[in-house]
C-alpha cells in the first residue's frame, strides 16, 4: 500500500497530533472532543479582544493572556481607523495553529502569518489552537511602550 497523505485542515491536525513528543501531550479543555477534535466546541476558550486605537492601550485585561496549549481560541481584534496601524509578533504565530482569518465575513485560510495591518476602521478574527509553549507577544511595530504589546504565555 502506498503513502497515505491527509491535506487540509484535518491533515494539519493530525501533523500537530503526531509533533507532540512521547511522555508529552497538549492538554486539550475537555476530554470528549469527538469527531472536531481539538475544534470541537468543548475545546474553546474565552475569546480574546484586542483594540487597535491610536494612543490607547491595546489591551485592557490581565497580562500575560494565559492560553492553554492544544486549546482552541479566538482573537478579535478591531481597529477604530484613527490611524494606520499594525500588530505584529511572528514567535506568536510561529507557536499556534492558524485555522482561519475572518475579515468582513471571508474566510482566509493562512500557512503563514507575520503581521496584521489596518489602514481603515475594520475588525479582524483569528481562530487558532495554541501549541508551543512560551512567552510570545503582538505589538505595534516601531512602538515602545508596555500599552502598545499584548503578551500569551502559552501553557
Amino acid at each position: 500500500m502506498g503513502d497515505v497523505r491527509m491535506t487540509g485542515w484535518k491533515g494539519a491536525l493530525a501533523a500537530l497530533a503526531m509533533a507532540v513528543p512521547a511522555g508529552a501531550s497538549a492538554a486539550p479543555l475537555c476530554d470528549e472532543l469527538g469527531f472536531a477534535g481539538l475544534l470541537a466546541a468543548c475545546n474553546r476558550g474565552e475569546p480574546i479582544e484586542i483594540t487597535l486605537a491610536s494612543g490607547q492601550p491595546l489591551y485592557a485585561g490581565e497580562q500575560p493572556v494565559e492560553l492553554q496549549s492544544g486549546a482552541y481560541y479566538e482573537l478579535v481584534i478591531t481597529a477604530d481607523g484613527s490611524a494606520e496601524l499594525a500588530l505584529s509578533g511572528a514567535s506568536f504565530f510561529r507557536s499556534i495553529w492558524m485555522n482561519e482569518i475572518v475579515i468582513n465575513q471571508i474566510e482566509v485560510r493562512p500557512m503563514a502569518v507575520d503581521s496584521i495591518e489596518f489602514d481603515a476602521a475594520g475588525t479582524v478574527t483569528l481562530s487558532f489552537v495554541a501549541i508551543r509553549p512560551g512567552t510570545h507577544s503582538l505589538s505595534i511595530p516601531g512602538s515602545t511602550g508596555d500599552s502598545q504589546r499584548i503578551d500569551f504565555a502559552i501553557r
